[in-house]
């Protein structure tokens, strides 16, 4: 399991392949990704913006910046967790992501850039 620190917030990712959610018509192969974020520092912090970095073996790179998680801009307290579930398509089977949040801490306002670990999106029956 991926896993990062920086700014006193640790980032956890596990990814899963969603065989069933294959769509042949598109050629499409889905995989979900769960992210535990958890605050180890003193303050308290709200997640604002997140910036993916998607790299997809067929089609390169795509970038997708966005407000919050899932429609969530989450307000984590010192030693708090926030666990989510997201997903993305990717036309290969091969690919990976990594990325970052903006997190603000709330007594004093200033913005603190948080890094995803890079993780690989890659079809189970291809990684033998």
């Amino acid at each position: 399991m991926p896993v990062a620190i920086s700014n006193d917030v640790q980032i956890s990712v596990e990814t899963y392949y969603q065989n069933d959610k294959l769509n042949n018509m598109d050629g499409n192969h889905m995989f979900a990704y769960r992210i535990t974020i958890e605050n180890k520092g003193e303050y308290t912090l709200k997640l604002l913006r997140r910036h993916w970095d998607i790299i997809d073996s067929v089609n390169g790179l795509s970038e997708v910046d966005g407000d919050g998680v899932v429609g969530f801009q989450p307000v984590l307290e010192p030693n708090e967790k926030y666990t989510y579930v997201s997903g993305c398509a990717l036309e290969s089977e091969f690919g990976k992501m990594s990325g970052y949040y903006i997190m603000q801490r709330q007594f004093d306002g200033k913005e603190l850039k948080v890094a995803i670990p890079e993780f690989q999106l890659i079809v189970p029956f291809k990684n033998n």
